[in-house]
């Protein structure tokens, strides 16, 4: 069973959702202060947080910022803020997504599975090869680390841009559908309304260019998509 703790401070709305996920075979624990929260983490092994960014003893994107400090377990954003400049911190701090309140149920499962399924495949790639990387101009990605370097220069990209980079790569010079886009990246289908693939995709244009052999890599296609232009780097 799928072990998940929250961290929010709406005990009714943490009740209610306890009954929710045990039907999808998921346990839930919850506490209602961020210093608990962070207690319950170092007690107790879990697969993935759903933290709360509205926490009454401290802000939801400090306790965020602690656990990335101590873990690189999956964290899911909620918040009835659900404004794009919150959406956008939240990544920063090292989301790996962001649900705005209030939501389906159901798409808050299909969610943690889809991140479940992401570090599932993390894990398998450690297994299987230590040395498990793609390299591409200079651009080289380490499943193993989920690291990614451009000539020996490591680029800090959260776990969702590192898989975005990584879908790019496979097919550069072509234009990706956003609904292929959030369906390989996401593993849910894609909704217009959901702006989340466009927001990492801006981070990631920003990480990348720092870089300066990085020219304009990804390309907005109107209407249609994103294009990684496999002139991108100069070599």
């Amino acid at each position: 069973m799928t072990s998940i703790l929250i961290i929010d401070d709406d005990i009714e709305f943490c009740t209610m959702l306890r009954a929710y996920l045990a039907s999808h075979e998921m346990k839930l624990d919850a506490v209602h202060h961020g210093d608990a929260g962070l207690a319950a983490f170092r007690e107790n092994t879990y697969d993935l947080i759903l933290l709360d960014v509205m926490l009454p003893d401290m802000d939801g994107l400090e306790v965020l910022g602690r656990l990335r400090k101590m873990s690189e377990l999956s964290v899911l954003l909620l918040s009835a803020q659900g404004t794009e400049a919150n959406r956008i911190a939240g990544l920063d701090e090292g989301a790996d997504d962001y649900l705005p309140k209030p939501f389906n149920p159901r798409e808050l499962v299909a969610r943690i599975r889809a991140i479940l399924r992401r570090s599932e495949s993390r894990a398998a790639a450690k297994a299987a090869d230590d040395s498990y990387s793609r390299d591409m101009s200079g651009l080289v990605l380490n499943f193993v680390s989920r690291q990614a370097f451009y000539r020996g220069t490591k680029l800090r990209l959260t776990d969702v841009e590192f898989t975005l980079l990584n879908v790019f790569m496979d097919s550069p010079g072509t234009v990706l559908q956003r609904e292929d886009l959030v369906l390989r990246v996401f593993q849910r289908p894609f909704h217009p309304l959901d702006r989340s693939l466009d927001m990492h995709i801006s981070r990631l244009r920003k990480k990348l260019a720092v870089v300066e052999e990085f020219v304009d890599p990804i390309k907005t296609i109107r209407s249609s998509g994103y294009l990684f232009t496999s002139h991108a780097v100069n070599n």
